[in-house]
């Protein structure tokens, strides 16, 4: 699972070892978030990914054909790694995502970038948010640039099913194969991991509490591929 199952994960497992029982517990990430400190993908991340840009890809004819501009929100929880890699693969004009910490307005940056200058319609894809999702920036351009014509999505649920890719197989063959090596080896406590298509073991408490950091430089891909 992810974060809350490692922590759960590390719990029994010193449970087991102050009671001196002859167990082990290995952990395998598996969240459609990715953001697993450890670990380069988690399983459930590829195939989630996948459906957001077949979503995308299915709203861009909409958007073109009716001159709007869509906001759609993704999964993440306070991780922008679906939407940021999704708005580069579906082609979309911006993602915002909330390791953005520019002293920039992201809205503004975006719509004075591309989308006022040049462009009728455009896909923007937001994370989740309690206070910032979709809703809260569609409002925002209803409000402050009237001119435009704007619609919300929310994939929501549609993200956490269908068929798992043939990526998200492989890599749970390969954690799955993982786990049983580390129970060999004498591991205990850690989350099986895949970092430059290595198998590796990571500590629980880095697993938990440690941050993943979102490569920054796709940030700038996306501005650049969009303009």
């Amino acid at each position: 699972g992810g974060n809350d199952s490692m922590d759960t994960c590390n719990k029994i497992s010193k449970y087991l070892l102050a009671h001196d029982y002859p167990c082990r517990v290995m952990g395998i990430p598996k969240t459609i978030d990715n953001d697993l400190y450890g670990t380069d993908t988690t399983i459930g991340y590829d195939t989630a990914m996948n459906t957001i840009v077949e979503c995308v890809d299915k709203i861009r004819d909409t958007a073109n054909s009716h001159d709007r501009i869509f906001f759609i929100e993704v999964m993440g929880r306070d991780a922008g790694f679906l939407a940021q890699n999704s708005a580069i693969a579906s082609g979309a004009e911006a993602a915002i995502i909330p390791e953005d910490t520019t002293d920039s307005d992201q809205l503004e940056h975006f719509i004075g970038r591309g989308i006022r200058k040049s462009k009728n319609s455009s896909i923007v894809i937001v994370s989740e948010s309690p206070k910032c999702g979709a809703m809260y920036y569609a409002e925002r351009v209803k409000k402050e640039y009237p001119e435009y014509d704007v619609r919300v999505s929310i994939l929501g649920h549609l993200q956490r099913g269908g068929s798992p890719s043939a990526r998200d197989r492989i890599l749970s063959s390969r954690l799955g194969a993982g786990a049983i090596d580390a129970i060999l080896d004498g591991q205990r406590n850690v989350m099986i991991g895949i970092r430059n298509e290595e198998v590796v073991y990571v500590p629980f408490k880095d697993a938990i509490h440690k941050e993943k950091p979102i490569d920054k430089g796709l940030i700038k891909v996306l501005d650049e591929l969009s303009i």
